[in-house]
C-alpha cells in the first residue's frame, strides 16, 4: 500500500498474539537522506535513531533486528528509525514486525545526491547511491508484505523530509 503526503501515518498498533503484547512503538524504515537524524535531534518524542553502521557487520542483520525487537516492546519508546537496507526490510517482514517504508520518489534523485554532498558524505557513498538509485527504487516499489501482514509505504516528493510525514 503506497500512501501519499495527504494520508499521513500517525502510527501502527499491532497485536502480537504469540507474545500477547500490544506493540505501540512505530518502526520507520527510511532511506538515506530522508532526515532520520534531523528528526531524532529535533523531536520531543522518545525516538531511537538506530544507525545500522554502528552494529557489528559480522552479526548483521540479526543483531540489528534483535535491537529493534527489544526496543519495540519498551513502552517509553515512541518510534524507532531504522535502515532501509533490503536485508533489514526482509528481516522485519520475516519477524512480522510492522513498519512504514519511507523513501523518495524516483524522479528526485538529483535532490538526494545533493543532500548527501551537503551533509558531507564521502564520494564513495555518493557514488554508491547514484549508481544503485534505480535498482533500489525498483526494489522498494516492488516490495510487498507476505499474506496476513501489512506494509505501508510513504514516498517523499521534492523538498519533503521524514518530519513532514511522521507526526
Amino acid at each position: 500500500m503506497v500512501i501519499g503526503f495527504s494520508e499521513l501515518i500517525y502510527g501502527i498498533k499491532d497485536i502480537d498474539l504469540k507474545n500477547k503484547l500490544i506493540m505501540t512503538t512505530k518502526v520507520y524504515s527510511a532511506f538515506p537522506g530522508v532526515g532520520k537524524t534531523t528528526y531524532f535531534n529535533t523531536t520531543d518524542r522518545n525516538v531511537l535513531d538506530s544507525d545500522s553502521s554502528k552494529f557489528d557487520k559480522k552479526h548483521f542483520p540479526a543483531n540489528y533486528i534483535e535491537h529493534i525487537e527489544k526496543n519495540i516492546q519498551d513502552p517509553k519508546v515512541d518510534k524507532i528509525l531504522v535502515s532501509s537496507h533490503k536485508d533489514v526490510r526482509d528481516a522485519l517482514l520475516k519477524k512480522g514486525i510492522p513498519f512504514v517504508l519511507v523513501y523518495p520518489n524516483r524522479d528526485i534523485k538529483d535532490e538526494y545526491i545533493q543532500r548527501y554532498k551537503d551533509r558531507g558524505n564521502n564520494d564513495a557513498f555518493v557514488d554508491l547511491l547514484e549508481k544503485n538509485w534505480d535498482n533500489w527504487m525498483d526494489e522498494m516499489d516492488q516490495m510487498e508484505a507476505p499474506q496476513g501482514q501489512t506494509l505501508y509505504k510513504v514516498k517523499l516528493g521534492p523538498g519533503q523530509y521524514l518530519a513532514d510525514v511522521i507526526d
